[in-house]
């Protein structure tokens, strides 16, 4: 159910992001469109307790956003199922918890998700230009998503139950 749910929020995420983008582009600052769909990445690969739902829903979300995007196909989806095993190993799970954390995690995994995905561009594209191109909008874009990610953040959380042992729970109850 949770897998179903992630995937149904990240389509209407990746439809505002779509939205966002044209009326952001309106007034001339495409590269201010956050990525709505990495802070869910990024949740996913620190709370989900399943490798295989986890690496799912990236594939998913990065595939769905290539289809959007019109980019090179697999491109996305291989960015975003390295982005959620970078969260995963990272294990961020403590430090995920206020709002001003959560920020710079984003910002931070937006550049290594740019990082990544202008290296693939720089290496398998057929014009060596557009990378160098696409880096003068990294920082902005990178900021609006951080800007973004406390509200999807808590989106994604509330799909999740809280994480607390049961065991912990009963003998507390019991006592």
């Amino acid at each position: 159910m949770r897998p179903a749910a992630l995937l149904l929020l990240g389509v209407l995420l990746l439809l505002v992001q779509c939205n966002l983008y044209l009326l952001i582009g309106g007034f001339g600052m495409h590269g201010a469109t956050p990525n709505l769909l990495l802070p869910v990445i990024i949740f996913v690969g620190v709370h989900e307790p399943s490798m295989a739902r986890g690496a799912l829903v990236a594939f998913a979300l990065g595939h769905a956003l290539d289809l959007f995007a019109c980019a090179p196909m697999w491109l996305f989806t291989f960015v975003f199922v390295a982005i959620w095993w970078l969260a995963r190993i990272a294990g961020v799970r403590l430090t995920a918890q206020t709002a001003l954390t959560r920020m710079s995690l984003a910002f931070a995994f937006t550049l290594v998700e740019a990082a990544i995905t202008l290296i693939l561009l720089a290496v398998f594209g057929a014009d060596t230009q557009r990378p160098i191109e696409l880096a003068t909008i990294v920082p902005l874009r990178a900021a609006a998503t951080a800007l973004c990610s406390p509200i999807v953040f808590r989106l994604v959380q509330r799909l999740y139950p809280p994480s607390t042992p049961v065991r912990a729970a009963t003998e507390a109850a019991a006592t």
